[in-house]
């Protein structure tokens, strides 16, 4: 009786494991992308993050090379020693293009838009700050990448 219900109580913790892992949350729009870059934010390259608030697009960066499978990487400097990596490629529809040809596929950008990135094809609106849709549809927030300082080089990667 004792090996039974040893039995029964695993089959009965396995099952219970499997249905109590929820990944309806995991993002499968995340490009298959390999991001490792390291910058000075306080360097006079990137200007733009020299300040709390500053933004800049690491893929119009010169010599800065972004693998082609990513849109590109927008870095926002949040606090003087926190910055925030986001992936360019809308979250929720990324494959969306704008033309009927498929070659102006959706990006995101922030320009006039900070404290917002918008994706140029649908319109939503995603805050900066942690990533989150702000405005329009869908259900995953900004792709990010970690994005670690250490008072001199700003690592990014995932």
């Amino acid at each position: 009786m004792i090996k039974y219900t040893k039995g029964l109580l695993f089959i009965l913790l396995l099952i219970v494991g499997l249905f109590a892992c929820n990944k309806s949350n995991v993002n499968p729009n995340i490009p298959h992308v390999v991001i490792n870059l390291t910058l000075d934010p306080n360097s006079t390259i990137f200007q733009e993050l020299n300040t709390v608030g500053g933004w800049l697009y690491l893929d119009e960066v010169p010599g800065m090379v972004i693998p082609s499978a990513s849109r590109g990487v927008i870095v926002y400097r949040q606090e003087l020693n926190e910055f925030k990596a986001y992936e360019r490629q809308p979250p929720n529809d990324p494959f969306k293009c704008c033309d009927n040809q498929g070659r102006n596929c959706g990006k995101l950008v922030v320009g006039e838009y900070y404290p917002f990135a918008m994706d140029t094809c649908t319109n939503n609106l995603y805050l900066m700050n942690d990533g989150s849709l702000f405005q329009g549809e869908g259900r995953y927030p900004l792709i990010e990448y970690y994005a670690v300082y250490d008072g001199n080089l700003l690592h990014v990667y995932n």
